[in-house]
């Protein structure tokens, strides 16, 4: 049985993910001749801290970006997960050779042009069940525009660990390097950082494992009717607000951009970057165009990620984030949890523009790159646990 399609096939379910998770029936086992690919920075943190926290973003929305173009040339479909220094992707066999010589290309570029280590890996489906892992995924729409992807088990998050581990980038192939090739066309990071919404003091980023993989389902519908609960829902709680937003497009910005995008440097293709920008400013006047690729920017911001466990970032006040932890402290006490937070003034993104009709997404984080910096916490929440304290 051929299941290149498999993703593409899937039933896009309108209901609210909340009520997806507790249809567990709706979501399917992935194929076993499929691939996890995970990219990662390495020592992202120093990164970081180095205030380089756009240029991490940029690199991870490449790893997407990459294989995303790819995918649309063969018409086919693909599940992506944005990590902030890093992302998941799940493909089918036949793609395999085609996005890892992509990635590895793009790997060496931001080596050659930042000095950034992005970690390249890849295992089968096949072998996450080998080692008792769950992997199941459901398509969820969760507005007019964005559709996601939700995995319920902790088979991407055994995928990471292991690439990691192994450092398995050294072990792939690129059969032959002048055919190979990186086509990173539609990125883009041009939102200067964005500053929450009205009513909004300031962006939380937050990464929730469950501890058991049985009780995934159950407890991520809890979890995201608490959310709702306390912040309200999705489109209201997210910190992209249409009149916080301003292009930051500089001599800097679009250097990097070009770096980046594995494109030289040069007069010719610093004047395309920028009188690509100066049409795209056009969208964002007042007038009709403009509002509507506006009102679809927020729509596509990818400020939920289901993933085997919940990513989010959200805006809210400072009464609300104490609310909610104390909610998150309670199942974390009760071994049902654990997480990570961080909080930040302003959010970052970004982009993927296919076009600015309906075909663009945005990945959007924390400032100061939350993700990665809840992550942190995360990992010394794990590492004390484990050693009993």
């Amino acid at each position: 049985m051929d299941n290149t399609l498999f993703y593409t096939k899937l039933k896009n379910h309108k209901e609210p993910i909340t009520v997806l998770l507790s249809k567990t029936d709706n979501f399917q086992r992935i194929p076993d001749d499929w691939y996890i690919i995970v990219t990662d920075i390495k020592g992202s943190t120093v990164s970081v801290e180095k205030g380089l926290s756009e240029l991490v973003n940029l690199i991870a929305t490449g790893s997407i970006v990459a294989a995303l173009n790819i995918a649309k040339k063969h018409t086919i479909d693909i599940p992506f997960f944005f990590g902030g220094d890093g992302a998941t992707l799940l493909i089918p066999s036949m793609l395999l050779q085609e996005i890892m010589e992509a990635l590895i290309i793009h790997q060496e570029n931001i080596q050659k042009e930042f000095g950034i280590d992005l970690r390249v890996g890849n295992i089968a489906v096949s072998h996450a069940y080998k080692n008792n892992q769950e992997l199941k995924i459901a398509k969820a729409s969760i507005n007019e525009l964005h559709t996601i992807p939700v995995i319920l088990g902790n088979g991407l998050h055994f995928a990471e660990k292991t690439i990691k581990s192994r450092d398995l980038d050294f072990e792939f192939e690129v059969k032959n390097k002048q055919k190979a090739l990186l086509d990173l066309n539609g990125m883009e990071c041009r939102w200067n950082k964005i500053p929450p919404p009205e009513n909004s003091n300031e962006v939380v980023s937050l990464l929730i494992n469950a501890m058991q993989e049985s009780e995934q389902a159950s407890i991520f519908q809890n979890i995201l009717e608490k959310t709702d609960e306390i912040y309200g829902p999705l489109q209201s709680r997210s910190p992209i607000s249409i009149d916080k937003l301003e292009l930051k497009f500089n001599y800097k910005r679009i250097k990097t951009e070009l770096k980046a995008g594995h494109k030289k440097f040069s007069l010719i293709n610093f004047l395309k970057v920028w009188f690509s920008g100066m049409i795209g400013k056009y969208m964002y006047l007042p007038n009709d165009q403009g509002q509507k690729y506006l009102n679809e920017l927020k729509q596509l911001s990818d400020i939920l990620v289901m993933d085997g466990r919940i990513n989010m970032v959200i805006s809210g006040s400072p009464k609300q984030r104490q609310l909610f932890t104390k909610y998150l402290d309670g199942l974390e006490k009760n071994e049902l949890i654990i997480y990570g937070i961080y909080v930040s003034k302003k959010s970052i993104m970004s982009c993927y523009v296919q076009n600015r009709n309906a075909k663009h997404i945005h990945f959007v984080d924390g400032g100061s790159s939350g993700y990665t910096r809840a992550a942190k916490v995360l990992k010394q929440k794990a590492q004390h646990k484990k050693q009993g304290l």
